[in-house]
Formats: C-alpha cells, structure tokens, sequence
C-alpha cells in the first residue's frame, strides 16, 4: 500500500519496522525485493514485519521515475543539510508512529549515506549500510549507541571500498557498535550480504526465532 511519504507493505507485523532507503537515480521501491528476501532470511512472513521504502524528494537528472536524496554532480553537494534535515523529519515521524516497536534502517548507497547522517542520530534499533559512504564532515557524538552494519562490495567501481573503514573510523570513535563485511561483487546487495544482514539482526534480538540461512 503506498502513502504520500512512502511504498510497501503495511500488514500488522510482528513488532520491527524496516525503513528502506534507495540509491542515487533509482526509485522509492526499488529496495522493496531485498525488504521481502530479508523478511524471508529471518523465517518471517510478510505480515510479520513492515516494510516502509521511502522516496527522495528530488527528481533525478535522467528524469523518469529516477530520484536522488541531494544532487551528487553539483561540486560540494550543498544539498545534503537539507535532505538530511528533510529525512531526519520523515524518520521522526516514522518512530512516533511505530512507538516502542523497533525501527531499522537500511539505505543502500546515497540512501545509506543518508541513514548513516539521520538514522544513526536518532533512537533506531539498527542502522544497515550497504554500498554506502560518509558524507563530508559527518561524525557522532557520544551519546549515540545505534548498532551499525556496513557492508560493501571488494570491487565496487562507484562508491570506493575505502569508504568502509572511513565509517568504522568515525563510528568506533565514539566506542559505537560497527560490524563490517567486504564481500565478492561490486555495487550491489548481493545474496551474501543479504545473509550478513538476517545474521546481525537474529543477533541483534530483532528476529523471533534463530534460522539456519
């Protein structure tokens, strides 16, 4: 069912909220399939989890359906406090609405720089980063404690596997929780970081029941 602020599955769930946060040029639902193969990792029916993909605000250069977070070819992206401050109200209003039910967040490259700048400063139960890359100046203060997994591929040709430890860097120096994973492939998620993500949320507590995947 779709919404003014997003596309996905809204069935009563089991209590854990999925926040999807798609890349540069792509569209709001375009991380719903990876949303559902994570459901089924964790052994959950759909209508045990919900599944909220938001869409960026902005209209991408291709045009289309194509959306972007801030525009990555103006030098500097000076578009980034806005949409950071943009997402941080959209994910405000997600938290109130799920109450004492935990919310994770998983972006996947200029949407995970996005939760990586906005989710990991606010009461998530988890953050998930994958092909991402910290934007420019981002740190946390010691206050936060939201668990982070980051994970990239060894030969992603778009956002430089460097870009993994630049984040651990930042996290771990607040004493936060950070697991990174580099894995075989390049600028995508693949079935092995699907794995890596049902096994940090099992151990997380965030699943009902422990599977073999």
């Amino acid at each position: 069912m779709a919404d003014s602020d997003g596309m996905g599955l809204t069935s009563p769930p089991w209590p854990l909220h999925l926040i999807l946060l798609h890349g540069w040029g792509a569209s709001g639902d375009d991380l719903l399939p990876v949303g559902q193969e994570l459901t089924r990792a964790l052994g959950l029916s759909e209508g045990d989890l919900t599944l909220r993909a938001l869409e960026a605000p902005d209209v991408h250069p291709a045009g289309g359906r194509a959306r972007q977070w801030y525009d990555l070819n103006t030098p500097g992206w000076p578009g980034i406090p806005e949409a950071v401050a943009d997402l941080g109200r959209r994910l405000d209003q997600e938290l109130a609405a799920a109450g004492d039910e935990p919310v994770v967040v998983l972006g996947f490259s200029q949407g995970a720089a996005m939760a990586l700048e906005a989710a990991m400063a606010r009461p998530c139960a988890a953050v998930i980063a994958c092909s991402g890359y910290p934007h420019p100046g981002w740190s946390l203060d010691g206050s936060v404690s939201v668990p982070l997994l980051v994970l990239h591929g060894q030969d992603d040709p778009v956002v430089p596997v460097a870009a993994v430890e630049a984040i651990a860097t930042v996290v771990r120096s607040t004493g936060g929780r950070v697991d990174c994973h580099v894995l075989s492939g390049g600028h995508t998620i693949s079935p092995e970081a699907l794995h890596h993500m049902a096994r940090f949320l099992q151990d997380l507590g965030l699943s009902p029941v422990k599977t073999d995947i």
